[in-house]
Formats: structure tokens, C-alpha cells, sequence
């Protein structure tokens, strides 16, 4: 794909439907890349998506949904969701619906496969079974497996023939090939046994054989869709920190919640202490501090006041503010993290190009030795089992070397490997950066929210002489209780861990945005926060204290400072 975009192009990505292999998703995008007004082409079978570049004056969405149709394949029209968060919640619930459709057929298949196979197996029957007779038996085997093939294995001799309407070949080709030509000649041999006898021995019939394939590939086919349900988890929880609604200040002042696609950029939304941002803009007025972890990592909020820019999807704390909108929609942060996340997803690694190549191929060259195989044992073996021999060595090979793994083992992966970066906070701009990760041998991080925990806890206590920890941590506490700041929720964790006595009542409790909080707790006056606060206080630090707190900020810790029984 270049890596420059004509302006007179256009980028879409089409949901396709009816894909079951690497070799579909080649024949999908081959048939895309030949249509003209399209620059370039991209399918991604684990992800069940097309991304096409084009030219609006040569081709419209029509002619690419006509290209993917003329390959065998259907576009799948988008629900007219009103988010990109329900368009992935409409994805997720067909997904969840295909996957029970797909668990009762595999158990259907399976169960009837078991009851074939018994019945199969007359050398394991108890004695007194022995009389049955194996013309009967044989009915019964074709009446199981009727079932198995027009229920379970349906989908795989529908898709096998339109690809053979169009010319191409996929692993279901691969499948519909081999289970027919195994339970045709087993049909045959039942409802016309004397074209098949050998010296008055029944012919042999291969309905478990036919059976059991169909019931391992379904089982095989649902195991890769948990996969693909699972690998989506990182993008729903992106999606979830969206804001739904957004608080609009009218003209006249009035403020009314309304959904956040009506949302347009220069409009003013009013921020209340503790919601989320509802999309990207600048403060207006008012003042807060905003926990920005979800994009940066940084547990300690940032403080906003008029001028400075907020992202949706973070959250408030404790103030209120007003801010005029932006960006909404794709043009946010948030959006564009999430498409990042579907690019590196849908992209190639330079290993998937090689196994893309080869799968193209795959599925004709199987064939062909198929066949091959199928001529050689019926020619070089005895007569009375050249048929038989020749027919499973046949079948072996079309289902042995189905292509599924070779195509999917590496989208799925990236699906795998994005995903879970993601649900860390590590995002991978494509799956060549992912591939290349392995030859790393230095990393080097933003410590904050990466190799920390990434919310602030206390890791030391000093005091001046005549003070202890157990005299002053409830009167500490009892302060910090009133405040949201993310230092007092870590100061209150700590007097809990030490059992600090109950704590007192406290008065006067005021905050001083970006300095502290200063209150009066049982009759004594407490300033807790920065060196600034204290400076404002006119409260002068013990020279003893002063250089513990060099020492401590030298440590790239953040010091709070507490003064009891101050004047104010």
C-alpha cells in the first residue's frame, strides 16, 4: 500500500461476509485490485475486513461492492448505529449469535459423527450383534449422515460452489471435495452393493469417515471464532471509554444533556466534577484537575484552567469548568488511538505476505496432487482394493492439507498481539513493528504508568523531633478524607494500612487548587500540600526537615508537607 495518499483518493473499509480461508481473502482483494479507479487493496481474513483506497472519479462504494460479489463474497451492510461504540457492540452481538449457530451445528455433527462411528466398528461389537445385517447397517449409517452433511457441512458445499461458479478454489472447495466424493461412493456402494462386492464380501462404506471430518472442522471453525470474538476485547474496552452524552450550554445559559454525535465543534459543554470529558476542546472557563491516565499513564491528575486543552474520554475530579469543542467524532484522540489499534490489526507482516502467497496457490496445487494420488493407487493396487485405497488416499490428502492454519496463524496472532498491547497501553502502529519487537535488546520507557503501578503511594513518613507517626497520621487523614486529590486518597490508604485511630472531626476544611488544602482538626489548625502552599502560610520548614525533603525530591519523589498547630 503507498505510503502517500492522493488527495483525489479515498480510503473505505468493507465488513465481508462468506470468507473461510487465506485463499478467499486473496481472491476478495485480487478482485478488488483489478477493478478500475482502485490504487490499492487490503483484506485481512481475521478480521473480516477490506480496506481500499480509490478514486471517487472512477469507482463508487458500488462498483467495490460488485467486485467483492463477482469473487463469491457479500459486503455486509453497517447497522445505522449511532457510535462507533454500538457499531462494535452490533459486531460483537453477531459475532456472539454466529458462534451459538456454529456450537449447535458442531454438536450435531459430533454427536451423530460418535453414533456413525459405533456403528461403523462391527469388530468391537459384542457377539450376539454379529448377525446384523451389514446391508441394513449400511441404511442406517446413510440415514445418521445425511443429517451431518445438509446440516453441519452445509455451508462448506454452498461456499465450495460459488467458488467453483467463479472459477477459484478455498479450503472449503478442499473440504466439499473430500467428505462428497467419500459419501458418494459410500451411497453408491449401499444402494448398489453387487457393483462393489468383492467374492460375495460387502464393500466397504466411509460414512464415519465423511462424519467425523465435517465434525473436526467445525470444531476446528469454532475455535477460530472464539479467537476472533476474544481478540476484539481491547477494542470494545477502548470504545467504552467514550462518553455517550455531553452537557450543552444553550446560548440563553441552559443546559441540556444531549447524545455526543450531536456534538459540532465551537460548541460549549459544561463539565461537572467527577464525569467524563465528552470529546476534545479547550477550557473556557472555570478551573479543575483532569485524570488524563488513559492516554498518558500519569496517575497524578492535570490541572486545567482557561486556555488549556482537555480530551474526551478522561476524567474530571474535582472542579467544574466549561470548554468550547474542537473535534468530535474521528477527528478526536480517542478515535484516532482506535484507529490506530484497527490498522495495526488489519495490517500485514512481512512473514503473513510470504504465507498470503502461498495459500494463493495452496488450495489448486492440493488438488492436483489429489487427484494425482487418486490415479497412482487406483493404477499400481490390487484390484479388489484399488477403488477403496485409491478413494481414501484421495480423501486423506484434500483434508490433511487444508490451509486453514498456514492462513490464519498469523493475522490471528497480530489480532492477539495488538490487542492485548492495547488493553496495557501499548499501541503498535502495524504488524511490522509487532514482528520486529522480538530483535529488541533495549527498551527504553516513560516510567510513568509503565513499569509503575501508576497511582501514587506514601513510601515515607518524617517527622520533626517531639512528633510521631501514630500522633499526627489521624489528623493527616481526617483532612485528606475531605479532599478527591489522587496524594490524599494515597495519604488515607496509608493511615488505614497503619491503623491510625479513629479520625477526629474536622472543620474549615478548604482547598487551595494546585498548592493543598488547609482545615482545623480537633481545635489545631493542619496546612497539608506544597512548599508553595507552606511559603503562602508563612510557615518556615525545620532545616533538619528541609534537607530530608532535598533528599526525597532528589529520589524523584513527590514531597507533602504538613504543618500542625500553624497560625492562619
Amino acid at each position: 500500500m503507498p505510503s502517500v495518499i492522493s488527495p483525489a483518493t479515498q480510503t473505505t473499509t468493507l465488513d465481508i461476509e462468506g470468507m473461510s480461508c487465506a485463499a478467499c481473502a486473496a481472491a476478495v482483494e485480487k478482485s478488488l485490485s483489478r477493478t478500475p479507479g482502485v490504487q490499492a487493496a487490503r483484506v485481512n481474513y481475521a478480521t473480516e475486513k477490506a480496506s481500499v483506497i480509490y478514486a471517487p472519479s472512477q469507482a463508487s462504494p458500488a462498483d467495490l461492492r460488485a467486485a467483492v460479489e463477482n469473487a463469491g463474497y457479500a459486503v455486509a451492510a453497517r447497522a445505522p448505529a449511532t457510535s462507533a461504540a454500538d457499531r462494535q457492540a452490533e459486531i460483537d452481538r453477531q459475532k456472539a449469535a454466529d458462534y451459538q449457530v456454529l456450537k449447535q451445528r458442531f454438536g450435531v455433527a459430533a454427536a451423530l459423527a460418535l453414533g456413525i462411528m459405533a456403528l461403523s466398528m462391527r469388530m468391537l461389537w459384542p457377539a450376539q450383534m454379529h448377525t446384523l445385517n451389514t446391508y441394513s447397517i449400511n441404511y442406517i449409517l446413510l440415514a445418521l449422515t445425511c443429517p451431518v452433511l445438509l446440516y453441519g457441512g452445509r455451508e462448506f458445499y454452498v461456499s465450495a460452489w460459488k467458488s467453483f461458479r467463479h472459477r477459484s478454489a478455498t479450503m472449503d472447495t478442499l473440504v466439499a471435495v473430500g467428505t462428497g466424493a467419500a459419501f458418494l461412493y459410500s451411497v453408491a456402494a449401499t444402494i448398489f452393493p453387487g457393483y462393489f462386492e468383492q467374492h460375495g464380501v460387502p464393500p466397504e462404506v466411509y460414512y464415519d469417515t465423511t462424519a467425523t471430518i465435517i465434525a473436526l472442522i467445525l470444531l476446528g471453525k469454532l475455535l477460530e471464532l472464539r479467537a476472533k470474538t476474544r481478540t476484539s476485547a481491547a477494542m470494545r474496552t477502548l470504545l467504552s471509554l467514550q462518553a455517550r452524552t455531553a452537557r450543552l450550554v444553550r446560548p440563553d445559559g441552559q443546559e441540556t444533556d444531549v447524545p455526543i454525535e450531536a456534538v459540532l465543534p465551537g460548541d460549549l459543554v459544561a463539565v461537572r466534577p467527577g464525569e467524563k470529558i465528552a470529546t476534545d476542546g479547550v477550557v473556557e472557563t472555570g478551573r479543575s484537575a483532569v485524570d488524563e491516565a488513559m492516554l498518558t499513564g500519569e496517575s497524578l491528575p492535570v490541572e486545567k484552567q482557561p486556555g488549556d486543552a482537555v480530551f474526551g474520554a478522561t476524567l474530571n475530579k474535582a472542579g467544574a469548568f466549561r470548554f468550547r469543542v474542537s473535534k468530535v467524532g474521528a477527528d478526536t484522540l480517542l478515535a484516532q488511538i482506535v484507529r490506530l489499534v484497527e490498522d495495526a490489526q488489519g495490517s500485514r507482516a512481512p512473514i503473513q505476505r510470504l504465507a498470503d502467497k502461498v495459500s494463493a496457490v495452496f488450495v489448486p496445487t492440493v488438488a492436483a496432487i489429489a487427484i494425482l494420488t487418486f490415479v497412482l493407487w487406483f493404477d499400481l493396487s490390487p484390484v479388489a482394493t484399488r477403488l477403496p485405497l485409491a478413494l481414501v488416499s484421495f480423501v486423506a490428502v484434500l483434508i490433511i492439507a487444508c490451509p486453514c492454519a498456514l492462513g490464519l496463524a498469523t493475522p490471528t496472532a497480530i489480532m492477539v498481539g495488538t490487542g492485548k498491547g492495547a488493553e496495557h497501553g501499548v499501541l503498535f502502529r502495524s504488524a511490522e513493528a509487532l514482528e520486529k519487537t522480538y530483535k529488541a535488546d533495549t527498551i527504553l520507557l516513560d516510567k510513568t504508568g509503565t513499569i509503575t503501578r501508576g497511582e501514587p503511594a506514601v513510601t515515607d513518613f518524617r517527622t520533626a523531633a517531639g512528633y510521631s507517626a501514630a500522633e499526627l497520621l489521624p489528623l493527616i487523614a481526617a483532612v485528606e478524607r475531605q479532599s478527591e486529590h489522587p496524594l490524599a486518597e494515597a495519604v488515607v490508604r496509608y493511615a488505614a494500612g497503619r491503623q491510625a485511630a479513629p479520625a477526629p472531626v474536622v472543620t474549615e476544611f478548604r482547598a487551595v487548587p494546585g498548592q493543598g488544602a488547609l482545615a482545623r482538626v480537633a481545635s489545631q489548625a493542619v496546612v497539608i500540600g506544597n512548599r508553595q502552599l507552606l511559603a503562602t502560610e508563612a510557615i518556615v520548614l525545620p532545616a533538619e526537615l528541609a534537607q530530608q525533603a532535598e533528599e526525597l525530591l532528589a529520589q524523584a519523589k513527590t514531597v507533602l508537607y504538613v504543618a500542625v498547630g500553624a497560625g492562619r
